[in-house]
């Protein structure tokens, strides 16, 4: 099981995957807006994506739980 962690703080723009959605490594599962430039954050390894805790408009800090993949 992985939880996948905000890299830095910012803005969600785009979630790219749903609950129950199988993915690869580097697969990108979260867009976050911060300092006026679009970071995409990978998944670390395959799996199912098995619940989502961020949707487009939330801020987040750094090291905010945005999903869980096993």
């Amino acid at each position: 099981m992985a939880d996948i962690l905000a890299p830095l703080a910012g803005k969600i723009l785009a979630v790219l995957v749903k609950p129950g959605s199988k993915v690869e490594e580097d697969d990108e599962l979260v867009v976050i807006e911060a300092l006026k430039m679009e970071n995409t954050v990978y998944a670390p390894s395959g799996g199912t994506v098995k619940e989502i805790k961020v949707k487009v408009g939330d801020s987040v800090e750094d090291d905010a739980l945005l999903m869980v993949v096993e």
